[in-house]
């Protein structure tokens, strides 16, 4: 920071021109017993990525409905894998430092493996990432492509935070501006360019890409949520606006490259690298809008989803006559329900139904009562008497239509109700 407020102090004085500075430092050391470890500042941003990237894919992931820590599952598998294909793509598309000039034998094997220095390609990253992250789909038993196309996002943004390791090594900058944010290069690193004066600004590509893929990210969230993307479509997508920027942004690098000559032109190998797959993804793409069938929306492999939940009832154990009429089973209701609401001797007979066996569930006449009236009941004296029993003792002692018959009988007078005693029985 003290740095850009130096600069900018100095402008109208017109001793340097405004630019972004080159780093102060590229690591740190960390002591040991038998010596020290040195933590470079280019695998401090690869992490840097490679953990905003999980973070914003383990989110979008779980929102998909995948089996939870499932993406820690696949990342084990896929980090390993595209930090591998990456070095190879790397080496076999700047092969001169390690195999010689022409493979000529002239180079250096023992910097494959140090990959501290920088040299991460990613083409080679993505190919055998998604092959790691293929074998922990399959593990996990989730559908490859709605992992990628919940990593897409992840993938880009890694790769922008990424891209400032480039920075911290002064590496893959582009050709000369005068532009204010031109980056300085220190004049004694390896990577400063011959032939240019030491006061030389670059533009900054490894800027340039950082924020495109910022922007891109922002765009594939959009998108998505807009469109609902699955199948893979969405990293495929990323695959054509990542390559979209790349081939203006590699254009623009004069570090040393594999040169291929196409159709007339000769250009870095990384510029056609982008065109290819900016043509194929856009391909494929398409080709995937047009496929119908199957269940785009689930992250499972056929076969591998889920059991469904078991429901409460099934857990308990509850039979399945148990009607929703007051917890009571189904016969205990039916009885209550036959025996009438107003009825005392009906309640009482429903209850017996979970203990001893009813004789007569008759409300109005028990067994005993039947026998006592047996002789009243061949000359139709018995019914009247079971009547105006019955009767008072169902609604309270209030006297019955057929007492009031038989006052009517014996020269009382007629309430009314009589027509309603007789319908009713």
């Amino acid at each position: 920071m003290q740095t850009f407020l130096t600069a900018a102090a100095l402008i109208p004085a017109g001793m340097v021109p405004a630019s972004i500075p080159s780093p102060d430092w590229s690591g740190f050391d960390i002591p040991l017993p038998w010596g020290s470890l040195r933590i470079h500042a280019y695998a401090l941003c690869i992490l840097a990525g490679i953990v905003v990237g999980l973070w914003l894919t383990s989110v979008r992931w779980a929102r998909r409905g995948a089996p939870e820590g499932s993406v820690w599952d696949i990342a084990i598998w896929a980090i390993p894998f595209g930090i591998i294909g990456g070095r190879l793509y790397h080496v076999f598309s700047s092969p001169d430092a390690y195999f010689g000039p022409g493979f000529d034998g002239t180079g250096d094997l023992s910097l494959i493996p140090q990959i501290q220095r920088g040299g991460l390609g990613i083409w080679g990253a993505v190919v055998l990432g998604a092959f790691g992250a293929w074998i922990g789909c399959r593990r996990a038993g989730v559908k490859l492509t709605a992992f990628i196309d919940a990593a897409a996002p992840g993938l880009l943004l890694a790769q922008a935070l990424g891209r400032w390791g480039n920075y911290f090594n002064q590496e893959l900058f582009g050709g000369p501006t005068t532009l204010p944010w031109g980056l300085q290069v220190d004049a004694d690193n390896a990577n400063f360019p011959a032939g240019y004066p030491a006061d030389t600004l670059f533009h900054p590509t490894f800027l340039y890409e950082s924020l495109w893929n910022i922007a891109g990210v922002l765009i594939l969230l959009a998108l998505d949520r807009r469109f609902h993307f699955r199948r893979g479509r969405l990293f495929w997508l990323y695959a054509m606006y990542y390559t979209l920027g790349r081939v203006w942004i590699e254009a623009m690098r004069i570090d040393d490259a594999e040169q291929i000559s196409l159709f007339g032109i000769t250009t870095r190998l990384n510029v056609w690298t982008s065109i290819f797959v900016f043509i194929a993804a856009l391909a494929v793409f398409i080709w995937l809008g047009r496929r119908k069938g199957g269940n785009p929306d689930s992250v499972y492999l056929p076969g591998r989803e889920p059991a469904p939940a078991v429901s409460a009832e099934a857990d308990a154990g509850e039979p399945p006559s148990v009607k929703a009429d007051g917890g009571k089973p189904a016969g205990v209701a039916t009885a209550v329900s036959a025996s009438g609401p107003d009825s005392t001797k009906g309640s009482a007979s429903a209850s017996n139904v979970t203990g001893n066996p009813v004789r007569d569930t008759d409300p109005v006449v028990s067994d005993s009562e039947s026998r006592d009236n047996l002789p009243d009941n061949q000359n139709g004296s018995g019914l009247a008497s079971a009547q105006t029993e019955a009767v008072p003792a169902s609604t309270g002692g209030t006297p019955s239509a057929a007492e009031s018959r038989n006052t009517g009988k014996s020269g009382g007078t007629d309430t009314g109700t009589a027509p309603e005693a007789d319908s009713s029985r």
